[in-house]
């Protein structure tokens, strides 16, 4: 089984490429920050983790999220390498996104982003199964609106 589940902050704005083709499709790359459940004396507090979203994800992603927002992520993990110009093999992890959710409201986003400059790192813990009523699906047949 391969599956992860993060939650975490938008380090920056995500960026979005389209590949070449007939029909081209949408790879948008962004970062995630999450909180260590611990941490060690000199260690960093987080880990910033690749995230790739595909087609309609990816467009979504690109459209509403932004720096600092908190989300929460369902994808896989994917380990790729590649030969860098110097001929050495290079590896690469990123998440592979399946699902993705805003884990915040987008006036509590907005009210913080107004009063006070947007952490990179997310809240120390995951919120219980009682707070998963901060989460909102996004539906993937999305338009000009946010589906809230």
């Amino acid at each position: 089984m391969n599956k992860v589940i993060l939650m975490g902050r938008l380090t920056k704005d995500p960026e979005v490429r389209y590949s070449q083709g007939a029909q081209p499709l949408a790879i948008t790359r962004y970062t995630l920050a999450v909180n260590r459940s611990f941490k060690r004396e000199g260690e960093a507090d987080a880990d910033f983790i690749p995230i790739v979203a595909f087609g309609k994800r990816g467009e979504f992603a690109e459209k509403y999220f932004k720096k600092g927002q908190q989300v929460s992520i369902v994808g896989r993990l994917q380990i790729r390498s590649y030969n860098d110009n110097e001929g050495n093999r290079r590896w690469s992890t990123d998440v592979i996104v399946d699902e993705q959710y805003f884990a915040e409201s987008k006036s509590s986003f907005e009210n913080r982003m107004a009063h006070q400059p947007a952490p990179i790192t997310p809240a120390p813990s995951m919120p219980s199964a009682d707070a998963a009523d901060g989460f909102v699906p996004i539906d993937e047949s999305f338009d000009d609106d946010l589906p809230f």
